[in-house]
């Protein structure tokens, strides 16, 4: 039952632990090939991430059993050195491709959880990719705007939706006013009558690809909650999901409504990286002011699955890139 759960503990890791996880990080800069995207370098960080601390993986692998009421892992004091980063990107689609310490540890941790993916239709297919502000996307609904970034399940449209989301921080925003904007099911479910949550388990819904996909494509109409009615999984984009009547409309309604009186904003610091159990949790971001001069906030993004038998009829030769 939703009522037995609990939060799990964050990670915040010691000095000793911080030092055994930079060590992992520097044997697999040195190895070539050079390239995250890499299927060989995968390999690679797939075994060398077994090798981070104990502490870590345990924390990693019990929130893979379960994400607790909030939905969300967090893990802080990774070994990222904000004197030695570049300027922060601003232009669209930018990605991580090169294996620098920060891309590095976005993919160990995340090929602990599961696999990395991408999509072939989205930042180029990379496995790493940079959220930044844009200065041409400012006022679109997308990981490139600084408006306000309505709730969503990552890539809710598509049927290969990641089941995690991970969030690294390199470069927090300025005077730290910018949060990663989370809300779970879990928590919000008992916010909505019963007649809301039977109509959102109906297939009343439809939910368009993100501007970063670049297509005009869209769901067949499906439910926005899943599985069990005590405790379903949760797939909607309130920017991008449209109800097909006006009951459905307003369940829909009162799901946000929930979800809002639930959320939590996360204000994340360099070395902090948040995982998002995208079958629990939907995210979003408040609004905020960049300055594109390269100190503005910058995170990295990897997306995780659990099962790669599943997709491999749309994996592009057998790698970690869906079509």
């Amino acid at each position: 039952m939703i009522s037995d759960l609990v939060d799990l503990r964050d990670v915040a890791l010691t000095p000793a632990e911080r030092s055994v996880t930079s060590a992992v990080v520097e044997r697999l800069i040195r190895t070539a090939p050079e390239w995250v995207d890499d299927t060989a370098w995968q390999a690679r960080a797939r075994s060398q991430s077994c090798h981070l601390p104990v502490r870590l993986l345990e924390a990693i692998r019990s929130f893979r059993y379960d994400g607790g009421l909030s939905g969300r892992l967090s893990v802080t004091n990774l070994p990222i050195d904000v004197a030695s980063l570049p300027g922060t990107p601003n232009e669209a689609d930018s990605v991580e491709r090169s294996v620098t310490v920060p891309a590095a540890l976005a993919m160990l941790l995340g090929l602990q959880l599961g696999e990395v993916i991408a999509y072939r239709d989205e930042k180029q297919g990379a496995m790493v990719q940079n959220v930044v502000p844009v200065r041409s996307l400012a006022r679109s609904q997308s990981n490139g705007g600084s408006v306000p970034l309505e709730f969503h399940t990552e890539n809710a449209f598509h049927p290969d939706r990641p089941h995690y989301v991970g969030l690294l921080c390199l470069r927090p925003a300025h005077e730290g006013q910018v949060g990663t904007r989370v809300a779970s099911i879990r928590r919000a479910l008992p916010l909505i009558d019963d007649a809301s949550r039977a109509i959102l388990h109906e297939d009343r819904f439809v939910t368009a690809a993100p501007p970063s996909f670049r297509l005009a494509s869209r769901s067949a109409p499906r439910p926005v909650l899943e599985g069990s009615t005590d405790d379903p999984d949760l797939c909607v984009d309130f920017h991008a999901t449209t109800a097909l009547d006006e009951p459905a409309a307003r369940a829909l309604a009162r799901l946000r409504e929930a979800l809002m009186e639930v959320r939590a904003d996360l204000v994340l610091s360099p070395g902090d990286m948040v995982f998002l159990d995208n079958r629990l949790v939907v995210h979003g971001r408040v609004g905020f002011q960049p300055r594109y001069d390269g100190s503005d906030r910058w995170l990295h993004r990897v997306f995780v699955h659990l099962d790669s038998r599943r997709t491999r009829p749309r994996r592009i030769d057998n790698g970690s890139v869906l079509v």
